[in-house]
């Protein structure tokens, strides 16, 4: 009777006031293709981290306003199920039946944590281990024998290859941690084989400094665990972060030097700019003032004018009584008989008359000043209206010139210093805390030497896979890899040492990222397809992140299988494979002609043509500069 197993049915994200983001999936092949950057790899993360993975989930514009996903299973034997889970991680709502939107709360559910728990069945490790009858098994924990329940997170890694994963150039077996291998090596003979762990019984500690010795490398182990599945978070190339550091501060040194002569030009033309509006307000100031002078001094002129008006009239009355002769005095009255020229009088016409003349003298010297005045202010007035045009056009060009350009060019440098700087800081806390695993593989690997030669002999073996289901495992492969025409694919065989394929007498992870890639993909559909025809427990699906490598990111001559048939062979090898295997495949280059139907889904990155990405393109929400 074969054995059960599960299959993905769909994957949907829910938010209040947000159009739902789905895919869905059958039997067999399925085909998620399109533009980057339209929530393809996306896709494999919010699988797994709905199979138990550990949240965050990439914090992705799209993603904001959606609070809760839905995934669909269904078993090999027809049963459906749904999970429901926050999209900030927590437990999970199991639901009967599949659900694309979600259940309301009359309808029943069965709450399952996310921890794994071997005394409870009220998890989701333990619920999806049961489905495919993988519940109660052990796996090896370490090399003295301990054992660990068998999580569905030890199978995960198996099922569920990421594009960083599949190009990594140690064995598909191994995520970077030595702690960590051991079980990853225990699960992967548990499936080939359907032989757990559990008859295993470890060494225990005879002596206090056994116990000791134990206890630290128990503590170790904890600690390196804790420490990988913190480097899990910050980075998935811990071996490239020296590599990134260096670039990181080559190019924040370029930004320091772009930055600082952007900063100059900016302070220089802002510098340059202050002075012109300076200019500019005192030239509109003193040409204001000149027409406010010039007003007064209109209405002066005129008030000179009129005086110099009345000046002349005394004058001239004076002249005409000394030439009238006999007549009343002007001033007193006083009758010709009665006027005395020679005494003290208020009406001596000569001189008033020679005081009108002076005072005329006066203002007409004050005239001839104004008229000065007044010409010399218009002559300031023209170099002004010449002047004040050429700093207006000077300094809206200028205005222009920063606002335009250098400001936005600042803010930009800004903004992309202060990321580097966020990354740098990034990777340094990843690099730190990859020494720390690194000085604590170095101390547990002391104190592991440290243990008496007599007592290493008498140790566990480590349980390597036996020849004869190597062997086959690799004819899997190596059939699998000529049926997609892969070069050189003759003598495959897995090596017990490095727990790898070596293809063609060549390490597998010595190859070219592209080979790499395509090869860890063989690796994984021939796991899948061994198990199920030997009849071994497998959950019966895959999910492939960039595979086909090697057409689009060739590394090299060797790496480069653009000008072949692999492709083709590789989707016709999927196409036809029978319906107890799902396989999921996320690529960037379209699938042949032949790859269409309902499970072959396209993302376009065009609004205006087919569908854009995973999530709607309405549910981008508008950045701050399409607010302000």
């Amino acid at each position: 009777m074969p054995k059960p197993g599960l299959r993905l049915r769909h994957l949907a994200f829910h938010g209040p006031d947000r159009e739902v983001a789905s895919v869905e999936f059958g039997p067999g092949l399925n085909v998620v293709y399109g533009a980057s950057e339209t929530g393809k790899s996306f896709i494999v993360e919010a699988i797994d981290f709905m199979l138990g993975g550990k949240p965050p989930l990439r914090d992705l514009p799209e993603k904001v306003g959606y609070d809760r996903v839905l995934l669909g299973l269904e078993t090999t034997e027809g049963q459906q199920f749904t999970l429901w889970r926050s999209v900030d991680g927590g437990g999970f709502r199991l639901y009967e039946g599949l659900h694309s939107d979600p259940p309301g709360e009359d309808v029943e559910s069965r709450e399952l944590a996310d921890q794994h728990n071997e005394r409870s069945p009220d998890n989701l490790s333990m619920f999806l281990l049961k489905q495919c009858e993988l519940d109660g098994k052990r796996v090896r924990r370490n090399k003295q024998g301990a054992t660990n329940s068998l999580s569905f997170r030890n199978i995960a890694r198996l099922l569920i290859v990421t594009e960083t994963e599949i190009t990594q150039q140690r064995s598909p077996l191994s995520d970077g941690g030595i702690v960590t291998d051991t079980p990853n090596f225990a699960t992967f003979k548990l499936l080939l084989t359907g032989v757990d762990d559990s008859a295993l019984v470890g060494n225990k500690a005879k002596t206090s400094e056994d116990q000791s010795r134990n206890a630290q490398l128990e503590l170790l182990d904890q600690l390196l665990g804790e420490y990988h599945e913190r480097l899990k978070e910050l980075t998935n190339n811990p071996d490239e972060l020296e590599d990134q550091l260096q670039r990181i501060d080559t190019s924040l040194s370029q930004h320091t030097a772009q930055l600082a002569t952007t900063e100059e030009d900016f302070r220089r033309l802002a510098d340059r700019r202050r002075d012109l509006r300076k200019k500019l307000e005192e030239g509109l100031d003193r040409k204001s003032e000149i027409t406010g002078l010039l007003e007064r001094f209109s209405l002066l002129g005129r008030h000179y004018n009129s005086d110099v008006e009345r000046l002349h009239g005394i004058e001239e009355g004076g002249s005409l009584f000394e030439v009238l002769g006999q007549s009343p005095c002007p001033l007193c009255g006083a009758e010709p008989g009665h006027q005395r020229r020679d005494g003290d009088c208020d009406g001596n016409i000569d001189a008033v008359v020679e005081a009108a003349r002076s005072e005329i003298a006066k203002i007409e010297l004050l005239r001839r000043e104004l008229s000065e005045t007044v010409s010399e202010l218009h002559r300031e007035a023209v170099g002004s209206d010449r002047r004040l045009p050429k700093i207006e056009e000077e300094l809206k060009a200028l205005s222009e010139q920063v606002d335009r350009f250098i400001s936005p060019k600042l803010a930009r440098l800004r903004t992309s210093y202060s990321e580097f700087a966020d990354k740098r800081g990034h990777i340094r806390e990843a690099l730190s805390v990859f020494r720390t695993i690194q000085d604590i593989e170095a101390r547990r690997a002391r104190l592991d030497s440290s243990t008496p030669e007599e007592k290493k002999e008498s140790a566990i073996s480590e349980g390597d896979l036996p020849t004869a289901v190597a062997e086959s495992f690799a004819q899997q492969v190596e059939m699998i890899l000529k049926k997609w025409h892969f070069p050189e694919a003759e003598r495959v065989y897995f090596d017990a040492k490095s727990r790898d394929l070596i293809i063609a007498g060549k390490p597998r992870g010595a190859r070219g990222k592209g080979l790499r890639a395509i090869t860890h993909a063989a690796f994984t559909v021939g796991l899948l397809d061994y198990c199920k025809t030997k009849n071994t427990p497998h959950p019966g699906f895959i999910i492939l992140d960039s595979p086909l490598l090697a057409y689009r990111e060739p590394e090299g001559t060797e790496d480069d299988l653009s000008g072949t048939d692999l492709k083709d062979k590789f989707y016709d090898h999927l196409l036809n494979m029978p319906d107890d295997r799902q396989v999921i495949i996320i690529e960037n280059i379209d699938p042949p002609p032949t790859i269409r139907g309902p499970q072959v889904v396209m993302f376009s990155k065009n609004p205006n043509s087919g569908r854009y990405g995973f999530f709607p393109r309405a549910s981008v929400l508008p950045s701050a500069d399409d607010v302000s």
